[in-house]
């Protein structure tokens, strides 16, 4: 009876916070995650949110800092992927007055800001290695210093951490440190993916659809049984977030009519396949890879026809013009084969070594991505964060991949 008691009160809690965060779905794995979470949260210990790109990580840290005894103390979010690796240690940790240039007065950082409540560390393995150093202190000693300071202070805070990224594999190659690994990962939490949530997909895009009409005042679209199964057969790579994405695209061009099989795919990436059935795991998918990289390849598929054509239109310049622009820079083709002008303020990006992917050897994914990469960069006029937005990864993973590939 006692079991039984518990079982119900533990069910009304897992609703009630369903409900109170705009969770939506009766996958056993996301209840599981959404139960450990709720039995963490009052015990002040750190955690770590695993889960692909897009899969919900950011409600987790919520949750815990509600249910925990610090709900009335202040919550961050930062996310450590799109804070420059130069100016991390200052926004996490402060600065004093002076201690690098434009330090015009001295400056809180988050950890001094939160100081008794919740910092979120989301994407926690783009953090530079130094910056690991000080979060660590920080985890065992509560004690930090600011940059340009040599006054120790304390802060009393919890941290909790979100990545996509395989971390075992990330501390064998060197990337995170395993200690650090092992701090902040007292108590793990992993968020299943979309495509092994079953009927959980069906139910998001109804609640995404009805949401954006109403919030439009746009004609109600409705998913036929056969849309719902379709968009149960697709892999959904993009989770959620893609998947949110795609329903909302068809609230506004199918506004008022009934969406079907065909409709469906016309909103899926052209190489999407819908044949594989319906995957539900009773637990969560564990990755033995790293998720960038995963990302990468995908969208260099989809890339493949356009690089292809990249490349015969640099193969047809021939020597004369090679000859005529400086060695190293690229510069973008008009029509009429004269360069581009640059728009005001945009620097050509230069490249020691850059050649085409060799069409003699069956192009590895090392040569994909280095080429997707090198494509990427060339539409964006050289901005960096231009390129690492059509890429959909951070700027300091585009950093890192620059130059491990040699493309400054």
């Amino acid at each position: 009876m006692e079991v039984s008691n518990a079982a119900a009160r533990q069910s009304a809690d897992v609703l009630q916070a369903k409900q109170r965060f705009g969770i939506v779905g009766n996958a056993q794995a996301l209840t599981a995650a959404i139960e450990r979470t709720l039995r963490v949260a009052p015990i002040d210990l750190s955690v770590l949110v695993t889960g692909e790109s897009g899969a919900g990580k950011e409600f987790f840290p919520k949750i815990i800092h509600a249910y925990s005894a610090r709900k009335h103390a202040k919550y961050i979010a930062v996310n450590c992927g799109a804070i420059p690796e130069g100016t991390i240690d200052s926004e996490l940790f402060g600065h004093e007055k002076g201690s690098f240039t434009g330090a015009v007065a001295s400056r809180k950082g988050y950890f001094e800001e939160a100081d008794g409540g919740t910092i979120f560390l989301d994407e926690v393995a783009e953090l530079p290695l130094t910056t690991q150093a000080r979060l660590l202190r920080v985890l065992e000693t509560g004690e930090f210093l600011k940059v340009g300071s040599s006054v120790v202070q304390k802060t009393n805070i919890r941290v909790v951490a979100a990545t996509n990224v395989d971390m075992q594999r990330a501390v064998a190659e060197g990337r995170f440190r395993e200690d650090l690994y092992y701090r902040l990962s007292t108590v793990q939490i992993a968020i299943p993916p979309l495509r092994d949530r079953g009927s959980d997909i069906g139910l998001l895009a109804r609640k995404f659809a009805t949401d954006f009409t109403e919030r439009w005042r746009l004609p109600a679209v409705t998913l036929t049984e056969e849309a719902r199964m379709a968009m149960a057969r697709y892999s959904w790579p993009g989770n959620v977030r893609q998947l949110k994405n795609v329903v909302e695209q068809m609230a506004i061009f199918e506004a008022g009519h009934d969406i079907d099989t065909a409709t469906v795919s016309r909103y899926l990436p052209a190489n999407a396949t819908l044949s594989a059935p319906p995957v539900v795991a009773s637990e969560p998918r564990q990755h033995s890879y790293d998720r960038e990289r995963e990302m990468l390849f995908n969208l260099i598929l989809g890339m493949q026809k356009r690089i292809d054509e990249l490349e015969q239109r640099l193969e047809g310049r021939g020597t004369d013009h090679a000859a005529a622009t400086p060695h190293g820079a690229f510069v973008d083709f008009a029509e009429d084969n004269e360069p581009a002008p640059a728009s005001p303020g945009t620097a050509l990006v230069t490249y020691s070594e850059t050649p085409a992917l060799n069409i003699g050897r069956p192009a590895t994914l090392e040569d994909q991505e280095r080429e997707a990469i090198r494509a990427a960069l060339e539409r964006n006029g050289g901005r960096r964060k231009a390129a690492a937005d059509e890429l959909n990864i951070s700027q300091r993973t585009l950093y890192r991949k620059i130059k491990e590939y040699g493309l400054e």
